[in-house]
C-alpha cells in the first residue's frame, strides 16, 4: 500500500467516477484504474462497488477512508517538519461568494497567523469543493447551504466525515424588472405578497441544477414557474433587468440594481429567503495544522 494510491483511493471517493477522479489528478483513467486495482490486490479486498452511474465504497472501503486520510495528512505533516516548510492551509469559495466574503476571513487569519499561507481555490460548482475536502485536497470550503443538517439544500455529500460551522446569514431577493408583468400590474400590492399562484407560469431566471440559487428556487417555487437557463449571477441578473423574466439571486448581487431602480423586489409568501454561508471541513482532520486557525478566524 502506497500514498500515491491511496490519493488516488481519495479522489475516486471524492468524485465518484474515474475519469472525474483522473481528471482532477491529472492522470490518464487507465493509470487511475490500475492504481485502485494495485490497491485492492495488496490489500486482498475489493474497495469499490462498480455501478453505471458511478463507484460507491465497499465495506472494507469505508473501513479504510479514515485511514488513508490520517496517513497522508501524516505524511504530509512530516514532509513539512522535515523541510522546515511554512504551513499551507487550502481553502475553497464558491466564486460566487469568493469577493463578498472571503476576503475578511484572510484578513484576520493574516492578523492572526502571519506564519501561515492561505492557498484560495475558487470554484462555481459546490461538489468540486466538497469533494475537495472529502479528499483532502483543501481543509475547508466555503459553501451555500440551507438551515438543517448539512446538505439540507438538496445536495449530494461525499462519503466522508464533515462537519459544518454556520457563519452568516445570506438573504435572498426575488427580483424583476419594473416593466415586468408581475411589478407592473399591482399583483403584490393587492395581495400584500405573491403566492405560488400568482408566480404559476413565470419565467424563472437560473443557472445548472447545482447551482445554490437553482436548488433555493426549488424549495420557494417548486414547479410553479418555468425555467430558463441563463448562465451564473452577473448574466441573469442582467436578463432580468431586460425583462426576460424573475430571479432569485443573494441581495448582496443586486443591491446596486434595486437601488438604481433597474430591478425591483418582488414580495414573497416564504420564510425561506435566505441561505447560510457554510463552513466545511472534515471532522478527522481537526487536527492538521492551521485548519484550527481557519476556523478560528471565519468564526469572528
Amino acid at each position: 500500500m502506497e500514498l500515491r494510491q491511496l490519493r488516488v483511493f481519495e479522489a475516486v471517493v471524492a468524485h465518484r467516477t474515474v475519469t472525474a477522479a483522473a481528471a482532477a489528478l491529472d492522470l490518464a483513467p487507465s493509470s487511475v484504474s490500475e492504481q485502485i486495482r494495485v490497491l485492492e490486490r495488496s490489500l486482498g479486498v475489493a474497495l469499490f462497488d462498480r455501478a453505471p452511474r458511478g463507484m460507491a465504497l465497499t465495506p472494507a472501503g469505508e473501513r479504510l477512508l479514515p485511514w488513508s486520510r490520517s496517513l497522508l495528512d501524516q505524511a504530509e505533516q512530516a514532509r513539512r517538519e522535515v523541510s522546515a516548510a511554512r504551513i499551507v492551509v487550502r481553502l475553497g469559495a464558491l466564486e460566487t461568494i469568493a469577493a463578498t466574503h472571503v476576503p475578511a476571513v484572510l484578513a484576520r487569519l493574516a492578523e492572526r497567523r502571519p506564519d501561515l499561507d492561505v492557498a484560495l481555490h475558487t470554484d462555481a460548482a459546490r461538489d468540486g469543493l466538497l469533494g475537495g475536502v472529502a479528499a483532502g485536497a483543501l481543509e475547508a470550503a466555503l459553501i451555500l447551504d440551507t438551515a438543517g443538517p448539512l446538505g439540507e439544500l438538496g445536495f449530494h455529500l461525499p462519503p466522508a466525515p464533515l462537519d459544518h460551522l454556520d457563519l452568516e446569514d445570506v438573504p435572498l431577493a426575488l427580483v424583476a424588472a419594473p416593466t415586468h408583468p408581475l411589478a407592473a400590474s399591482g399583483a403584490a400590492t393587492r395581495t400584500g405578497s405573491l403566492t405560488r399562484a400568482d408566480l404559476r407560469g413565470q419565467r424563472l431566471l437560473v443557472n445548472t441544477p447545482a447551482c445554490s440559487f437553482w436548488l433555493a428556487g426549488e424549495r420557494l417555487l417548486g414547479h410553479a414557474v418555468e425555467r430558463v437557463r441563463t448562465g451564473g449571477v452577473a448574466v441573469t441578473r442582467a436578463c432580468a433587468e431586460q425583462g426576460l423574466g424573475i430571479a432569485l439571486l443573494p441581495e448582496f448581487a443586486v443591491r446596486d440594481a434595486l437601488a438604481a431602480g433597474s430591478l425591483v423586489r418582488l414580495p414573497v409568501v416564504s420564510r425561506e429567503l435566505q441561505l447560510h454561508l457554510r463552513l466545511v471541513w472534515r471532522s478527522d482532520r481537526e487536527s492538521v495544522p492551521g485548519l484550527r486557525e481557519v476556523l478560528y478566524a471565519a468564526a469572528v
